[in-house]
């Protein structure tokens, strides 16, 4: 893994904005950054997110941390104003994430853009979205192969179970800041890479499923004392990456784009839906329509726009 330090990070050349998001105080830029120790530059995605504060500063909060102000407005009993905070290695400012190289798929993903709401019936899905995730080259998911393997992120692993058809690690995922509790986000990565999707799950995982929610929940009560209910544990359709996870997130956490209806699916709900079917034959999620949203910038927006047509919906 390559050492993007603040020299490093310092010969950025900035590009453009993909995306701004005033939800999470984030900024997503696009440039490039040196590649290893040569002269060259590759394309680089860079994300910048302000951290939270957290109840532990509280206290130090105003009478220590507190650097400057400046008047906003003042009416009767209210007052805003401008803050600004003394620098702690303790308390970062921002969180950055970093793609390097990153591809146009990457740009494109990352850029803001147009969603639209397509249908997926098993026959597009056999049709257009199976070759689509089967055409992606197992170069795309090597970073999820180093974590299986314990080449990368080995210190974070909070739990694992290496059966090669039942087992899965659990860690943080790169979107949390590895301190705020309430807005904890773990993420289930399961060993058996067969399953690329929702659509692969049938009742023989029942048993890979409810374990990733016994241990998750036992992972944050251990680790943070998080109680039974604390927790909203969710799978992505259309996901980021075709090798399956679920999402492990504080129930409390709110405001994530993820998380939205046409995205995220509950993974008690899936646990229930695959409960009800049959010993053999496809399963439920086989079986259905799957309704999710799309961005424009997708590889399958194209397509499955087309494919609406005949439909019949609307």
């Amino acid at each position: 893994m390559a050492n993007y330090d603040f020299a490093v990070l310092k010969q950025f050349r900035y590009e453009r904005v993909l995306n701004e998001d005033s939800i999470t105080h984030a900024l997503t830029l696009l440039g490039t950054l040196p590649v290893g120790n040569s002269s060259d530059h590759a394309q680089a995605i860079v994300r910048i997110e302000k951290t939270a504060l957290t109840a532990d500063q509280a206290e130090q909060l105003l009478p220590a941390l507190l650097k400057d102000t400046k008047l906003i407005e003042g009416t009767d009993i209210y007052t805003w104003l401008f803050g600004w905070l003394n620098a702690s290695a303790d308390r970062p400012d921002v969180k950055i994430n970093i793609i390097h190289p990153a591809t146009e798929v990457h740009v494109r993903k990352y850029s803001t853009q147009e969603v639209a709401i397509v249908h997926e019936t098993p026959a597009l899905y056999e049709s257009i979205v199976k070759p689509y995730i089967s055409a992606f080259p197992p170069s795309r998911t090597k970073w999820v192969d180093n974590i299986l393997n314990g080449v990368s992120e080995v210190d974070k692993i909070l739990f694992r179970d290496p059966a090669p058809e039942t087992g899965y690690v659990i860690l943080p995922d790169m979107k949390w800041d590895l301190t705020t509790i309430s807005s904890l986000y773990l993420v289930a990565i399961a060993f058996n890479r067969d399953i690329r999707s929702l659509r692969d799950l049938n009742k023989a995982h029942i048993g890979l499923l409810k374990s990733i929610r016994r241990e998750a929940a036992r992972v944050a009560k251990d680790r943070w004392g998080l109680e039974q209910g604390s927790l909203r544990m969710f799978i992505h359709y259309q996901p980021s990456y075709y090798h399956f996870h679920v999402h492990i997130v504080n129930a409390n956490y709110v405001g994530l784009h993820g998380m939205s209806a046409g995205q995220a699916h509950l993974l008690d709900d899936i646990i229930s839906l695959i409960e009800c079917d049959p010993d053999e034959g496809p399963s439920i999620l086989q079986r259905m329509t799957l309704t999710y949203t799309l961005g424009e910038q997708h590889g399958l927006y194209e397509p499955m726009r087309a494919a609406q047509r005949d439909l019949g919906y609307y």
